[in-house]
């Protein structure tokens, strides 16, 4: 994991005097003017070309499967279907794509569920000018990037969950989930939200809020991320 991307002149294949093709880029975000921009500045750099760009999801997931790119930028949050489930999709269909969410979101659950769909990076739009030409060529060559603050969350959570688990080894067995308490962990380690884990088990919204709160302090953990990262590491999707 990366905190500042490579020197242009590390990187690029065009200055290294190799005859790589240029990474091919999709751009997607539903704001015009932003998306103009990063085209506009990809498009400066010999070694990236920039193949197309989309203005919602669904087309995205259309356009990278007729353009197979190298990296698509995403943004997370779109009118209708959001980055993150886009990711899932465009994976799906273009596996060798790397997807980076290049977004103003800043919450961990949202950098959780990207990592959980595919992304290969996580960038706030705060990235200078500068840096994300350097940070594209690093995602092309197979480096995951997450920008330095979120990378920090990440870690936090994962140390944080550590020490409660090597807390709980020298205390009481942590407390048995119910059936359905254990149905809803399951759901929401697949980055389901409320809605969709209530649909699925046939209760209401209300009924998942309160079943996720008792897993919470069950548990004793803070956040639906640190429950999805419990839930994958003691294997519960395996008996899913």
């Amino acid at each position: 994991m990366r905190g500042q991307p490579p020197a242009p002149e590390a990187a690029s294949p065009a200055r290294s005097g190799t005859q790589a093709p240029p990474i091919k880029v999709l751009v997607v975000d539903d704001h015009a003017f932003f998306r103009r921009g990063l085209v506009s500045v990809l498009e400066e750099e010999p070694d990236i070309d920039v193949v197309g760009e989309s203005g919602d999801a669904d087309h995205a997931v259309r356009t990278a499967a007729d353009l197979v790119p190298d990296v698509v930028l995403m943004d997370v949050w779109m009118p209708g279907r959001s980055g993150i489930e886009a990711c899932t999709a465009i994976k799906d269909t273009v596996p060798s794509a790397k997807i980076v969410m290049l977004t103003m979101s800043d919450e961990e659950d949202d950098l959780f569920e990207a990592l959980k769909a595919g992304a290969t990076g996580y960038l706030l739009k705060e990235i200078s000018v500068d840096e994300l030409p350097g940070a594209v060529r690093a995602i092309a060559s197979g480096q995951s990037f997450i920008t330095p603050s979120m990378a920090t969350k990440l870690i936090s959570e994962f140390t944080a969950l550590a020490k409660k688990d090597g807390a709980r080894s020298r205390r009481a067995p942590v407390p048995h989930l119910t059936e359905r308490e254990t149905e809803v962990l399951v759901r929401v380690a697949r980055c389901l939200n409320n809605k969709e884990i209530a649909d699925e088990l046939f209760i209401s919204e209300h009924t998942v809020k309160n079943h996720v709160r008792n897993i919470l302090e069950k548990l004793q953990l803070h956040s639906r991320t640190e429950a999805a990262v419990y839930a994958v590491r003691e294997k519960f999707l395996d008996d899913a």
